[in-house]
């Protein structure tokens, strides 16, 4: 007689076994090389706006006000709802110095061409004014507590919209941005549940930035005529981790652009705090 063999039911426990172990150290080890492949191609995209902003720059004598641009109309109202789908725009660098609006797209960013959103002011440094220097903006020679002036800090933050002026008639309107931008505005999470858009790129942030300028004034910002090397130009906070209470955790998770060179993997939770006053 012939006898048929089989999988006894430990045998087959065993093999389920196995392949569930299997698949515990490898799926991890495929979401790793996911995050590295959307982490490398952000910080390609990040220096190729890098090299746009430069060569309009170079043509213009001046950085452009946002990277993709504020909201367009067909209208020609800036608050109007017939938006001009970001695809079809003719921006500062879209699409004559950059070709793609993937560059503009974060990995993680998945909103569509027509999404627009308003933004706040990200955090201000929480360092006490005269306590954290950073640069000479005094002029004397020394990095000390008379370079931390109040008026150098950034003006806005949280709670406070960004605003632009109003291109029809005087006075301000909250700015309109293209969701899909994300170096522009991103998402980042709130302590203790909820989401809000923060600006990432600024012409000025400072209060004498955003008013009258100033000899005294933190230079490291884009409006002036020539921003030092360690300025920030704009960074990407979509790989940031967070606790369950929803703080920033401490790991170089974010990725930061600076004027003088290329996109770098940078503390989060000091970038979350201190935005464009931090050093490479």
């Amino acid at each position: 007689m012939n006898r048929k063999s089989a999988f006894t039911l430990i045998e087959l426990l065993v093999v389920i076994a196995i392949i569930a172990i299997l698949a515990a150290i490898i799926f991890p080890v495929f979401a790793r090389a996911k995050v590295g492949a959307y982490r490398s191609s952000d910080i390609t995209n990040m220096n190729s706006l890098r090299t746009a902003l430069h060569l309009y720059r170079a043509d213009n004598g001046a950085y452009p006000p946002a990277l993709l641009g504020y909201v367009n109309t067909y209208s020609g109202n800036p608050l109007g709802v017939d938006v001009i789908p970001a695809d079809q725009l003719k921006a500062a660098l879209y699409a004559k110095r950059v070709e793609s609006l993937k560059t503009f797209t974060p990995a993680n960013e998945r909103a569509k061409t027509d999404v627009v959103t308003t933004a706040e002011w990200p955090p201000s440094d929480p360092r006490a004014v005269g306590t954290a220097p950073q640069v000479d903006t005094n002029g004397d020679g020394n990095v000390d507590a008379l370079d931390d002036n109040g008026p150098a800090r950034q003006a806005n933050s949280i709670g406070t919209v960004v605003q632009r002026a109003n291109p029809i008639a005087p006075g301000l309107i909250d700015a309109r941005f293209y969701n899909i931008s994300g170096y522009d505005t991103a998402e980042v999470r709130l302590p203790g549940g909820g989401t809000r858009r923060e600006l990432r790129y600024a012409l000025f942030w400072s209060g004498l930035g955003l008013t009258t300028g100033g000899v005294d004034d933190d230079p490291r910002q884009l409006g002036y005529t020539d921003p030092p090397e360690n300025t920030v130009i704009t960074w990407n906070s979509y790989f940031r981790d967070y606790d369950a209470a929803g703080i920033v955790a401490r790991n170089k998770n974010d990725i930061v652009l600076f004027l003088g060179g290329s996109a770098r993997p940078y503390d989060a939770k000091d970038l979350s705090e201190r935005s464009w006053r931090v050093l490479p």
